[in-house]
């Protein structure tokens, strides 16, 4: 594969998805994540809620950690095992009260059996997005309405696809997010991004997230993230939760709650669990 310039990759370590303990390891330290401004809006809706919570690719803990020091019962399920350790690694440093109101679990958001009932189910940031088949994204709403009590909630968010990214050529070349970050130990990270592949017959883009690491030694790293990235469209979104046995109640265009227009950046999605069960 050539790099953005058009040459050979020399000294690349690629590594798909989330399954690199390096990439939890900076995960907490990308300005982006840390940036977001969803954690406000799934605090409160955790608040608003009598019960216990799910929430679906908790990762490190960014929103799971803040929502169990809000006083919330939350287990906390994803796929990769190293964003799980890191997330336990950080409860570590909680009173033995908040750690007693989590628990963890390594899965699937498409295969999953808790033998517990929730009241509010969660997929912050993204996380369905990495659902790309009809097949996978019903297999997660189904699993999560056998989980939900009658009533219950589902929410999560997607991004508003902007048309003019769908397929543009000028997307595959790399594009450097934020300034490097210095980190304890005397390392530093910068990290770019660009979509190698456009899918659009399916919906979805294969997308790198490239880290260059450099050590207190001087040597360097470059590091890449593969993954596919699927992407919704508002009415697609609210038949797949039709299907599996919700009903939206309320759709937001960003997580101050205001209405969803040709703006937004966002699609966040409030779904309640209909009377009848699949």
């Amino acid at each position: 594969m050539g790099n953005a310039n058009g040459t050979e990759d020399e000294g690349m370590n690629k590594f798909g998805g989330y399954d690199d303990p390096l990439f939890a390891e900076l995960y907490d330290f990308t300005p982006p994540y840390n940036a977001r401004p969803d954690i406000d809006f799934y605090l409160n809706l955790a608040g608003s809620i009598e019960g216990k919570i799910l929430e679906l690719g908790c990762g490190t803990g960014r929103i799971l950690i803040p929502s169990a020091v809000a006083g919330c019962r939350i287990v906390g399920l994803d796929n990769s095992e190293f964003m799980v350790a890191r997330c336990r690694e950080k409860l570590q440093s909680q009173p033995k009260e908040v750690q007693g109101r989590v628990q963890l679990v390594n899965g699937s958001m498409t295969d999953f059996e808790l033998g517990k009932m929730f009241a509010l189910v969660t997929a912050p940031f993204r996380a369905f997005q990495h659902l790309i088949s009809i097949e996978e994204q019903l297999s997660c709403l189904r699993c999560v309405n056998r989980h939900l009590r009658v009533g219950g909630r589902l929410v999560f968010d997607v991004f508003q696809v902007d048309p003019s990214r769908i397929d543009n050529p000028a997307y595959t070349k790399e594009t450097e997010e934020f300034a490097e970050v210095i980190l304890s130990d005397g390392r530093s990270f910068r990290r770019s991004h660009r979509t190698i592949a456009f899918h659009r017959a399916e919906q979805y883009n294969d997308i790198e997230l490239i880290f260059y690491v450099t050590h207190p030694d001087g040597r360097t790293e470059r590091l890449v993230q593969a993954f596919p990235f699927r992407y919704f469209f508002r009415y697609e979104v609210e038949h797949l939760l039709a299907r599996a046995g919700f009903e939206v109640i309320q759709l937001f265009g960003n997580f101050d709650k205001s209405e969803l227009t040709n703006d937004s950046n966002d699609m966040i999605f409030v779904a309640k669990k209909c009377e009848s069960t699949l």
